[in-house]
């Protein structure tokens, strides 16, 4: 009996017209591509250092995330933030993940507790377990001891750790996405350790629906495609989020993947 093929907008969860979404840094590379896609579905408050054209105040506001009041202002009405802002290099210093991933983190986690706020999705990050992938040491579980590639890795590990805490102490729901390599063009470099955690764009949209509408209040969840040799299990990700990655790199398995290939001495300076 032959089965048509889902359509992978059937995937997606349903959603909740009503949820008022706060996107923090909309103006970044993911920030960008979850503000379109997104749009028709939630209500929408944009933030970031500075508004793109034809932006609204009632959409986009500009806060530092060192600010707790600034902040805490972005939340008023909200039911889930999606905490996209922050350092993103992992070549970031200490200073710059200190203010805007440790201390910002915080203030968004208070901001929500204080304004009611439901449910973060959190955007960590594959770095804090990024040692593991510079000694080859695969495969890697959402319950593996963090053990981070550079102080960005240790920013990630740190927010994962005060989500826990707002989740225990105040009840807010936590939701880690520990993101992989999410680029529109997966032949923008050549390296197998990265075309292995590659997140296309429409999973990316996909796991942070997901990550919106789940039953689940609390967890750490790997988010990457469908590729071959694939090193983090992202079971958790699809049995308790609901997620189908639909794309992998390649399409045909294992045609510019090479398992055995070491992972660049450079690591994670070119990542």
């Amino acid at each position: 009996m032959s089965v048509t093929p889902q359509d992978p907008k059937d995937l997606r969860p349903p959603t909740d017209p009503r949820r008022r979404v706060l996107l923090t840094g909309a103006t970044g590379g993911i920030g960008s591509l979850l503000s379109e896609r997104l749009d028709a579905d939630y209500e929408l408050v944009l933030h970031g250092h500075t508004a793109p054209s034809g932006e609204t105040a009632e959409r986009f506001h500009l806060a530092d995330l060192t600010d707790e009041a600034a902040v805490a202002a972005l939340m008023d009405g909200v039911d889930t933030v999606i905490h996209m802002a922050g350092a993103s290099a992992p070549t970031s210093s200490w200073e710059d993940v200190l203010a805007a991933n440790i201390i910002g983190l915080r203030n968004v986690l208070e901001g929500a507790r204080t304004r009611g706020v439901r449910r973060i999705v959190y955007a960590s990050s594959n770095h804090l377990m990024g040692m593991y992938d510079k000694l080859g040491e695969w495969p890697v579980y959402p319950t593996t001891l963090p053990r981070a590639d550079s102080l960005y890795g240790v920013s990630k590990a740190f927010g994962e750790a005060l989500g826990r805490f707002y989740h225990d102490t105040y009840g807010l729901d936590f939701i880690a996405l520990r993101i992989g390599w999410s680029t529109d063009d997966p032949d923008d470099r050549d390296i197998d350790l990265l075309h292995a955690m590659w997140l296309s764009e429409d999973d990316t949209e996909q796991v942070v629906r997901c990550a919106i509408e789940a039953d689940v209040t609390f967890g750490l969840y790997y988010a990457i495609s469908d590729n071959p040799n694939r090193r983090w299990d992202v079971t958790n990700t699809m049995l308790e989020l609901g997620y189908r990655p639909k794309d992998r790199y390649p399409e045909h398995p294992g045609e510019h993947e090479d398992p055995d290939q070491p992972t660049p001495p450079d690591w994670p300076n070119n990542s």
